[in-house]
C-alpha cells in the first residue's frame, strides 16, 4: 500500500466516523458508508468521498467494518437477502479490518471465507471511544496472518495509538474484546449503583467524582462516565442498546466455555432494565437512572442556560 490508499469505511457512527476521519487526515482517499444519509453527507464536508459502492469495490485497498455486530459485519462482507457482500467485488490482496464485538468463532469463520477469495482478514476489535476515534488514538486488540498485518497496517497507524498483536490467526482478538467489555460494562453499572448509593448517604454525585477518582475505589470508566451523570447530560456517546448486545456475547461466550459469570450477569440485567425503560438511546451512563428510581432519588439535571 502506498499513499494513494483506496480504502472504505462501513459504520459513520460515533466510532466509525473518528476511524473514517483519522483516515482522510492521513491523506488516503476514504470512502464511507452508512445507512443514515446524514452521517454520508457529514462525512463528505470532512473530506470522505461519495460514491456508488459498486463503482468503488474493485479498486479498494482496504475495508473498515465498524459496524453494530456479528450479523451487519457478515451482511457488508457476504451479503444478505439476495444482495453480494462486498468481498466478492475485493481484488485479490485487499484487506477487511474487522472492529465490531462480534464472538471468537465467528471472526474465525469471517477469515476463513475472505481467505476463499484472496482476501485478508484482521481480527481487529477497538476500544477507546469516541474521543479516541477522532484523536486517532485507540487501541486494538488485533489478530491475523503477518499479511493482514502488513496490508493493514497504513490503517492502523492513522487510526491506533496501541496496536496489540495477539495471535497469527482470527478469533484471539475478539476473545480479548469480549474479556474487555466484560469489564467495562461491568464497571458502568458499578458506576452508577455506586453514584446512586453515594446520593442515599448525602453524597452529591459531583464530591463523588471529586473525591472516588481520586481513590482506589477508581476505573476509567468511572472517570469517564460518572461526570455525565452529574452533568444530566446523556447525549451517547456510547449507547445503553450496545450493552445487551455486548454483554449478551459476552456471556454467550462464556457458556461455550462452562464459565460461570454472575457480575457480568447482574450488570447485564440492569442494561436491560435501562432499555426497557425507554433509555436504550441515551448514553450508557444512563444506566444510573435505573438504580435512582428503583431508590426514589434525584439525580441532575442538565442545565437549561
Amino acid at each position: 500500500m502506498s499513499d494513494s490508499l483506496k480504502v472504505a469505511v462501513f459504520g459513520l457512527g460515533s466510532m466509525g466516523f473518528g476511524m473514517a476521519h483519522s483516515l482522510v487526515r492521513a491523506g488516503y482517499t476514504t470512502y464511507g458508508f452508512d445507512p443514515v444519509a446524514d452521517l454520508q453527507d457529514r462525512f463528505v464536508t470532512v473530506g470522505g468521498v461519495s460514491a456508488d459502492l459498486a463503482d468503488v469495490a474493485g479498486h479498494l485497498d482496504a475495508v473498515v467494518l465498524v459496524v453494530l455486530n456479528a450479523e451487519q459485519t457478515q451482511s457488508v462482507l457476504f451479503g444478505s437477502d439476495g444482495h453480494s457482500g462486498v468481498v466478492q467485488a475485493l481484488s485479490a490482496g485487499a484487506v477487511v479490518l474487522s472492529c465490531a464485538t462480534v464472538p471468537p468463532e465467528f471472526a474465525k469463520a469471517m477469515a476463513a471465507r475472505c481467505e476463499e477469495h484472496g482476501v485478508h482478514y484482521l481480527d481487529s476489535p477497538i476500544s477507546g471511544g469516541a474521543v479516541k476515534a477522532n484523536q486517532g488514538a485507540l487501541s486494538v486488540m488485533a489478530s491475523g496472518t503477518a499479511e493482514a498485518f502488513n496490508q493493514a497496517r497504513p490503517i492502523l497507524d492513522a487510526t491506533a495509538e496501541k496496536v496489540f498483536v495477539l495471535s497469527d490467526s482470527a478469533g484471539a482478538g475478539s476473545a480479548m474484546k469480549t474479556v474487555n467489555q466484560m469489564l467495562a460494562g461491568v464497571h458502568i453499572a458499578a458506576m452508577a449503583e455506586a453514584i446512586t448509593f453515594g446520593v442515599t448517604q448525602g453524597v452529591e454525585p459531583d464530591t463523588f467524582v471529586e473525591v472516588i477518582t481520586q481513590c482506589a475505589g477508581n476505573s476509567w470508566m468511572l472517570e469517564n462516565r460518572a461526570p455525565h451523570v452529574v452533568a444530566g447530560d446523556y447525549t451517547p456517546l456510547s449507547a445503553v442498546n450496545i450493552w445487551p448486545k455486548d454483554l449478551g456475547i459476552v456471556l454467550d461466550v462464556a457458556k461455550t466455555a462452562n464459565f460461570d459469570a454472575p457480575i457480568t450477569t447482574a450488570a447485564l440485567a440492569q442494561f436491560k432494565a435501562a432499555a426497557d425503560r425507554g433509555l436504550g438511546l441515551e448514553d450508557d451512563a444512563a444506566v444510573a437512572k435505573v438504580y435512582a428510581e428503583n431508590a426514589g432519588i434525584q439525580l441532575p439535571e442538565a442545565s437549561q442556560s
